[in-house]
C-alpha cells in the first residue's frame, strides 16, 4: 500500500530520486546567505535564522527574546532562510486559527515563530500569515489520505492553518509531531504571506514571499516515532541526514530549536525558529 504514496506525487514530488526538482537554483538558494557582507561568525549572538542550532534541553535558551529582535532589526543583517518546494500535499485557503491539531492524536508542539524582514533592515515583520502544514500520525495529510497506505476519516483540514504575526513579527501555532511517511524525513510545510484580507475563518488574496519546510532534531524523533500512536506506522522512514531536501544548514533550513515540556517526549515541545524573508 505505501507504494501509492507516489500517484500523488507531481513533478515536486517528496520522491529523494527526485531531489533535482526539489530544491530551487542556486541564485534562489543564494537567498539564504548571509546578507551584508559579513562572515556568520561575525554576527555573533544574534538570534537570527542559521545561527541557532537545535536545543534539546529543557531550558528557553533557544528561544527568540524581544531584545534579540531588536538587535536583528537594529543590526540590518540577517539570514534568510531556505526556499524549497511546497510539495505535492498544499492546499489553499487554510483556516486562520491557532490550534490546527482538530481531533489528531499525536504530542503536542507549540510552535513560535519570529518573521523578520530583510527588506527592511530585518525589522519584524507584522501582519504576515504563517501557514503550516503536515501529515499526521501515520503520515496521512488531510485531503490526500490514503497516500501512505492508512484509512481514515479525511475532512480537508487536520493539521493545515495559519496565524498572523504580531508587531513583533511573532506568531504561535498549536500542533502535533509530524509522523513520517515513505520518501521523506519527518518536516512540516510553511508558507509566509502577505497582504492577505482576512474572512470569517481563513484568507484572501496576498502574496506568498517565503516557501519552506521545518525539521526536527532527528534523536528526538527516533525515540517519538518509536512511541505510541507513531509506532503504529509501519513505513519506511527516512532519516534527516538522507532526506532530500534538507541541507544540514541548521536553522537557516528550517531545523527547529526544541524545549522539552515535560520530562518525556509524550509530554511534548515548544519549538521556536526566526524566520528570515525578504518581502522585497
Amino acid at each position: 500500500m505505501t507504494g501509492n504514496m507516489e500517484h500523488h506525487h507531481d513533478s515536486n514530488t517528496d520522491n529523494p530520486g527526485q531531489a533535482g526538482r526539489h530544491r530551487m537554483d542556486n541564485s534562489v538558494k543564494r537567498r539564504r546567505v548571509l546578507i551584508g557582507g559579513g562572515a556568520v561568525a561575525a554576527v555573533g549572538g544574534l538570534a537570527i535564522a542559521g545561527i541557532a542550532s537545535a536545543d534539546t534541553t529543557t531550558t528557553t535558551s533557544g528561544s527568540t527574546t524581544a531584545a534579540d529582535t531588536a538587535a536583528t532589526a537594529s543590526s540590518g543583517i540577517c539570514t534568510l532562510n531556505a526556499e524549497v518546494t511546497e510539495g505535492p500535499y498544499s492546499l489553499e485557503g487554510a483556516l486562520v486559527r491557532t490550534d490546527i491539531r482538530e481531533d489528531k492524536e499525536g504530542f503536542e508542539v507549540q510552535y513560535t515563530f519570529t518573521v523578520v524582514d530583510q527588506a527592511n533592515d530585518c525589522a519584524p515583520l507584522a501582519d504576515a500569515l504563517v501557514e503550516i502544514w503536515h501529515c499526521d500520525a501515520l503520515g496521512e495529510y488531510s485531503g490526500f489520505v490514503g497516500g501512505n497506505g492508512h484509512t481514515e476519516e479525511d475532512n480537508g483540514t487536520f493539521l493545515r492553518g495559519g496565524q498572523m504575526t504580531d508587531a513583533n513579527g511573532e506568531c504561535s501555532i498549536t500542533s502535533i509531531w509530524p509522523g513520517h511517511y515513505v520518501s521523506r524525513a519527518v518536516h512540516v510545510h510553511m508558507r509566509v504571506h502577505t497582504e492577505v484580507t482576512l474572512t470569517d475563518d481563513s484568507y484572501t488574496g496576498g502574496e506568498i514571499i517565503h516557501t519552506g519546510q521545518l525539521f526536527f532534531d532527528p534523536d528526538i524523533n527516533t525515540e517519538v516515532q518509536a512511541t505510541s500512536p507513531y509506532s503504529a506506522n509501519t513505513t519506511k522512514e527516512t532519516l534527516l541526514a538522507d532526506d532530500s531536501i534538507y541541507d544540514d544548514g541548521g536553522a537557516s533550513s528550517g531545523l527547529l530549536t526544541l524545549t522539552a515540556l515535560g520530562s518525556s517526549v509524550s509530554d511534548g515541545y515548544a519549538a521556536t525558529l526566526t524566520v528570515g524573508v525578504n518581502s522585497a
